[in-house]
């Protein structure tokens, strides 16, 4: 058997992980820096890629479902981010209180 020697590609994140006795690794050093929850496994030829996944509470899913919505609140942010914003004082007096 004549074993071809791969060439190696580095990533940004690369890290050699060693399974424990039970067979399981830690991931801990590779997460990115927003809240993970889960993560989306598959295998691509002879590699497992795990895609890092994060939930979002139900009632925010109908932003992210209206692209021009979510484009209007990133663009918000963005504004508020360099200090683009504007005083309009209290909106107290339209707040209902029977809610």
């Amino acid at each position: 058997m004549v074993l071809r020697q791969q060439p190696q590609k580095h990533h940004g994140h690369e890290l050699r992980l060693t399974l424990d006795a039970r067979k399981r690794i830690s991931l801990a050093k590779l997460l990115p820096d927003y809240e993970v929850s889960s993560f989306k496994a598959y295998t691509e030829d002879d590699k497992i890629v795990l895609e890092p996944m994060a939930e979002i509470p139900a009632h925010e899913l109908w932003l992210y479902k209206h692209p021009r919505a979510l484009k209007d609140v990133q663009e918000g942010l963005q504004q508020s981010r360099e200090g683009k914003v504007h005083k309009r004082g209290s909106f107290a007096k339209y707040a209902k209180d029977d809610i």
